[in-house]
């Protein structure tokens, strides 16, 4: 027996099995059981969301020999002819390849018969868009007055290019899309009678393959199938559909909301390696900030995305670090460069600066706030007289008449000893070296320096170099490539002067026991230096003066002095 495809042997035999169409399935349910039934119905919609199932299924309905019913029984002899296609008193017609004003004539010719057998003489015409002007109008006084015993079911992707004339005689049922929810866990079910072995994960990708079509998504499960048998593996459907790995995006995504340009760029080069398309990467990555957008204006975001699983959770994450005007100029540049790459010479560079222009972007401020604040501001000066200079200082303190830049900071407080349980894992005492090998490799590998600069050091008691990641991390990922860790592994050679056997962990973030990661440790330097300019900034009289004057609070400090410690 010749193989079935999932499409053909899946397809809808009853108005319940209509995915995602309830509004069509209620509403001609409701009109057989009360009799009201039109004698021309106008389906439309995207493709595969069931239009020609749902005109079948409504064939059956009419002409089930049991009875006139919604839920015809499928198996008297009407019913399993309209399911294969071979019934008398059912005709399809394509419109596409019978466009012509005769192949309508002969129609009108028939409909004049009555049925062989059945109640209604049903016509069901696919694709009737496709209909030359002379089709319709030789149509329309068949629509105007039908006779009795006929039934015209119309299906069609472009509803826009009927004559106005014939869709004012139909009823018509605009078929949507289907959720990709819905759709993957009809695939689930399938799967699962199929006998298959696929995770959800796989499932996920292959219905947002589908684009709402399910037989677009029925069609992508059968390629998959032929391509992996009944074992499926998630890097092959995605490495067989040509997606981008969602972790990918929302690393990416991350570095840009953090404005990490290092590792926006590091993304770019993970994709060129891998040899995915830009222009998809980059669509996706739009669709990914779109997402955030909705999450911030939208109390139920999930009505309007297609999302599975965590992947609501984890937007919603990155949403709460970003303000809505920032999201929105995200949006709009990612747009501008999905354009541009159509056109680049250079389309990796396009990418490349285009990540790094939006991980750089200042933070946006509300432009109606500061021109009030300014107009605030004028009107004082203009009313507010500056108070009487004040007696100048003593001499013998010439601090009290620096500037603010020129205030010398006070004295470094020593920190508190660590605790016991806080005493990191390093047993090496050299953490000049690991300082010293992360600038070496920076120095002719940048890329895995700034890798290895986010990594905390566990040990370093040669021949061996043990460093931590946080779990399912990207950057985890990438050094335990064979080819990038043996590259590592060389260059502490040379640096160290011995055999270095690298070893990568993974540890949790939350883990007290791990010294930190260079970056972490910059970052608590700055963040102390930054305290400490601050107050030194609040307490200076020259600064008090200003805010007495213009009843100002101080919004951000600025250094102007990169010297300053």
């Amino acid at each position: 027996m010749a193989y079935l495809v999932l499409a053909r042997k899946w397809r809808p035999q009853n108005f319940n099995d209509l995915i995602g169409q309830e509004h069509v399935s209620q509403t001609l349910s409701n009109a057989i059981r009360s009799g009201r039934i039109h004698h021309a119905f106008l389906f439309t919609g995207a493709r595969g969301v069931g239009k020609t199932s749902a005109a079948r299924i409504l064939a059956k309905a009419l002409n089930c020999e049991e009875a006139l019913s919604d839920h015809p029984c499928g198996t008297c002899s009407s019913c399993l002819e309209i399911t294969a296609g071979n019934d008398l008193d059912v005709l399809e017609i394509d419109g596409a390849s019978n466009t012509g004003v005769d192949d309508i004539r002969e129609l009108r010719e028939n409909i004049r018969y009555l049925p062989s057998r059945s109640r209604f003489k049903i016509f069901i015409i696919d694709e009737v868009h496709m209909l030359s002007t002379n089709a319709f109008n030789a149509l329309l006084k068949t629509l105007e007055e039908p006779p009795e015993h006929a039934k015209f079911i119309f299906a069609t992707t472009e509803p826009h290019k009927i004559p106005i004339t014939i869709l004012s005689r139909c009823q018509r049922f605009d078929f949507r899309k289907i959720p990709l929810v819905k759709i993957a866990g009809l695939l689930r079910e399938i799967s699962d009678a199929e006998k298959l072995t696929i995770s959800d994960r796989s499932l996920s990708l292959v219905a947002r393959q589908g684009e709402g079509s399910m037989r677009d998504a029925l069609s992508t499960l059968d390629q998959v199938i032929a391509f992996s048998g009944e074992e499926v593996d998630d890097e092959a459907v995605q490495s067989l559909l040509g997606m981008v790995d969602r972790r990918l995006l929302l690393d990416t995504a991350e570095a840009i909301i953090q404005r990490d340009s290092r590792r926006a760029l590091d993304s770019v080069r993970r994709v060129d390696q891998l040899g995915l398309a830009l222009r998809q990467f980059t669509q996706d990555l739009l669709e990914m900030f779109r997402g955030m957008v909705i999450c911030k204006v939208v109390e139920e975001p999930a009505e309007m995305l297609d999302l599975l699983g965590d992947e609501l959770q984890e937007l919603k994450a990155l949403a709460e670090d970003a303000s809505l005007e920032d999201l929105q100029r995200i949006v709009t540049l990612l747009m501008k460069t999905q354009s541009e790459l159509v056109h680049s010479s250079y389309p990796l560079l396009t990418l490349e600066m285009s990540l790094v222009r939006l991980a750089t972007l200042a933070p946006s401020q509300d432009l109606g706030k500061l021109i009030s604040h300014i107009e605030s501001l004028e009107k004082r000066l203009s009313s507010t007289s500056l108070p009487k200079a004040q007696s100048p200082p003593q001499r013998t303190s010439p601090q009290t008449r620096d500037t603010i830049s020129n205030a010398p900071p006070p004295p470094p407080t020593e920190a508190p000893p660590p605790k016991k349980s806080e005493a990191p894992v390093v047993t090496s005492t050299d953490s000049k070296g690991w300082q010293g090998l992360v600038e070496q490799v920076k120095q002719s590998r940048p890329m895995l320096g700034s890798v290895m600069e986010h990594g905390r050091l566990l040990k370093l008691e040669p021949p061996l170099l043990e460093i931590g990641y946080p779990k399912d991390s990207f950057m985890i990922s990438q050094l335990q490539e064979q080819d990038i860790s043996q590259d590592l592994e060389t260059l502490a050679t040379e640096y160290f002067g011995k055999t270095i056997k690298l070893r990568i962990s993974a540890i949790d973030n939350q883990q007290q026991d791990a010294s930190p990661s260079l970056v972490e440790t910059r970052q608590a330097e700055e963040t102390d230096r930054m305290r400490r300019l601050q107050d030194d900034a609040i307490e200076h009289p020259a600064l008090k003066a200003v805010q007495n004057i213009f009843d100002g609070k101080i919004k951000k400090v600025i250094p102007i002095d990169k010297g300053f410690v």
